[in-house]
């Protein structure tokens, strides 16, 4: 018996048009196209996510670099104190307390180089 697929191929085109749905040009349109390009679509979100990581990592760092350069401190050091006095709070949670909490911080920072 011959399986014609005529049937599930239109369900898997539809699907890949559906995904490409808001592309320009042909490939929103173009089936080949939108194959194309809803691949490259997935590369370049899952690069996006480890990039995300990064990026608020650089952040928070040049955030708490900023509020130890008003109190004339080095992150460098600051972040070498943090480790000998076993104070565990992460980069983020100390860039959060460097805006919102100002006064608290320098206490930290007090702490920390003292």
């Amino acid at each position: 018996m011959r399986v014609k697929k005529a049937k599930t191929k239109h369900q898997s085109h539809k699907k890949i048009i559906k995904a490409a749905k808001g592309y320009r040009w042909g490939r929103s349109k173009i089936f080949s196209l939108a194959k194309n390009a809803t691949i490259k679509a997935a590369q370049h979100a899952y690069k996006g996510r480890k990039n995300k990581k990064r990026d608020f990592r650089k952040l928070w760092i040049v955030r708490l670099s900023a509020a130890l350069a008003l109190l004339g401190k080095n992150y460098s050091r600051f972040q070498n104190g943090l480790k000998k006095k076993s104070i565990n709070l992460n980069r983020k949670i100390l860039a959060d307390i460097a805006v919102k909490n100002p006064d608290i911080f320098k206490k930290i920072v007090e702490k920390v180089s003292a």
